[in-house]
């Protein structure tokens, strides 16, 4: 049987792509469609116009249906592509790793803000708990020039996602990556600690959109009935290696703002302010400073 693109060009492709996610009620379907076009045929949104009236060959009518196909199916474009941006970085994906989103960029600006004063300081001290793809600790690294990072995951599959990012942005000279239980195997001092742990509530997962309950590791998803298991262990330990000083910031989910401010204030840590908001008005980013004696 034919493919439905075989001989279209590579506009009508795109548009009759369009038309099919968007039946299938998928939202975003025109970016959807130009993405994995794009994908299908490796061009880039210059190259899609450049060649539009091109007719697509019988090997990329195939890919291109093989991608429809599994988006239809509810994988997330990223997880088709197996590349997602982050920061301004391209940053690839594996099945260990959640797919970075634009709400975690929100603890990336807070860390900056706070970090001002001593962005240039050379030897300055990173630590990602829960690095998954690297995002956070990557993008804090092409900030800061002078700076080392070191990323910890529970999974080896994701410690190896998140070095092979390190090493295709050229960063790898500057991140470390250590499997352990959060920050288990770490000694300080850091001046910088920053993690989006999980913390959907275990009986929530159920109800995710599909592209995250189906795809999303659930290592990287299940926060504990209350969704707060995860920052029960990692801001006490989270303190203990922070160096005077040191900043604290960690993603929260939303309504958790409140009870990580009073797990960091139990560990002695200063609240940083008011809690920053992603760009849906949710309390996303949480600090706390571990003030000089």
């Amino acid at each position: 049987m034919q493919h439905p693109f075989a001989g279209q060009s590579i506009e009508a492709a795109r548009r009759a792509l369009t038309k099919r996610l968007g039946s299938a009620g998928i939202e975003g379907a025109e970016l959807d469609a130009r993405v994995l076009v794009g994908a299908a045929l490796g061009l880039d949104l210059t190259g899609l116009i450049a060649a539009a009236a091109r007719r697509l060959t019988a090997p990329e009518a195939d890919r291109l249906e093989q991608f429809a196909r599994r988006r239809m199916a509810g994988e997330p474009v990223a997880r088709i592509t197996g590349e997602k941006e982050f920061w301004g970085l391209p940053l690839k994906l594996s099945a260990d790793t959640l797919v970075p989103r634009p709400d975690t960029e929100t603890v990336v600006e807070l860390a900056l803000e706070l970090l001002a004063a001593a962005r240039a300081s050379e030897g300055l001290r990173i630590l990602d708990i829960a690095t998954g793809s690297g995002a956070i600790l990557l993008a804090l690294l092409s900030e800061l020039p002078l700076a080392f990072g070191i990323g910890t995951d529970l999974s080896l599959g994701a410690l190896r996602t998140a070095r092979g990012n390190a090493t295709a942005l050229g960063l790898a000279r500057r991140a470390g990556f250590v499997r352990c239980d959060y920050a288990a195997a770490l000694g300080g001092p850091f001046d910088l600690v920053v993690s989006n742990p999980p913390y959907i509530q275990t009986a929530d997962i159920k109800g995710l959109a599909r592209e995250v309950r189906d795809h999303d590791p659930h290592l990287a998803l299940d926060g504990g009935a209350d969704g707060l298991s995860a920052y029960r262990a990692i801001i006490p330990q989270a303190t203990g290696l922070l160096g005077p000083g040191g900043v604290l910031v960690v993603e929260a989910g939303q309504g958790q703002s409140r009870p990580i401010e009073t797990f960091m204030v139990a560990c002695g840590l200063t609240l940083q302010g008011s809690p920053k908001a992603d760009l849906a008005g949710v309390p996303r980013a949480v600090a706390g400073r571990k003030m000089p004696l």
